[in-house]
């Protein structure tokens, strides 16, 4: 292999990660809990955009509590799988410290 070419192709890894950074804020999921009861949207960034509460979840505090919480989890663990996706596609599978899907 061509050390050249290793350095060409990680400069344009390098390249489309930058581009990447910034489409971080419009890559969304939704993570939910109790069947639907409560939906968080959680960006790229793993920044939480919008909560939806369904009213028959408010009468329970703890378990409402726990229902965000879940919901969270489950949306921020969608997003890392989607951010791996879109990363193992750009770098072909290769894992890359430092990098999203890396070491």
């Amino acid at each position: 292999m061509n050390p050249f070419d290793i350095l060409k192709n990680a400069q344009k890894i390098q390249e489309q990660m930058s581009g990447f950074q910034e489409k971080l804020g419009s890559i969304i999921t939704t993570g939910a809990s109790g069947g639907g009861l409560v939906e968080i949207d959680i960006n790229g960034k793993l920044e939480a955009t919008a909560v939806r509460i369904a009213p028959e979840a408010m009468g329970d505090v703890e378990m409402l509590q726990d229902l965000i919480l879940a919901a969270f989890t489950d949306g921020t663990e969608k997003i890392r799988e989607e951010i791996n996706r879109e990363v193992g596609s750009m770098t072909g599978g290769l894992n890359i410290p430092g990098f999203p899907g890396g070491m």
